[in-house]
């Protein structure tokens, strides 16, 4: 009987710690990779954190000339390390462009990161969902 009740509480820990894998989400359940914005201002930071990366562009707002924060989620770093790509990669204080999918819930500076494009020497940085 002390056995099996070993047993029972060994598998329940384990089952209990995979619970958090489940949780994790479709990159497709947050935006909608076939709606795109871009925002073209000065790349203020790149957040190189688990779970998922975020890009910050800062650009003045056509309308009201007042300055605005825009960001989009990424993969997470050990994706874009396997890619081949290093926080350095991105080049904080350069003029961008970045194109992003749309987020579902509608928010308008908030999206999945698709593309970064430098503005000085024309580099271009393309993301597919997924992350490489």
């Amino acid at each position: 009987m002390k056995r099996s009740f070993g047993l029972v509480a060994v598998v329940g820990l384990l089952l209990g710690a995979a619970l958090p894998l489940l949780a994790h989400h479709s990159i497709t359940s947050e935006f909608t990779p076939l709606k795109e914005w871009s925002v073209t201002g000065t790349l203020k930071a790149i957040n190189w954190i688990n779970p998922h990366t975020a890009t910050w562009v800062e650009a003045k707002d056509p309308n009201t000339g007042k300055m605005e924060t825009w960001g989009c989620e990424g993969a997470p770093p050990a994706t874009f390390h396997r890619a081949g790509m290093r926080k350095e990669d991105w080049q904080v204080g350069e003029e961008v462009t970045m194109t992003c999918a749309a987020s579902k819930d509608g928010s308008p500076r908030w999206g999945f990161i698709h593309m970064l494009k430098y503005k000085s020497n024309g580099r271009v940085m393309v993301f597919r969902i997924g992350g490489e």
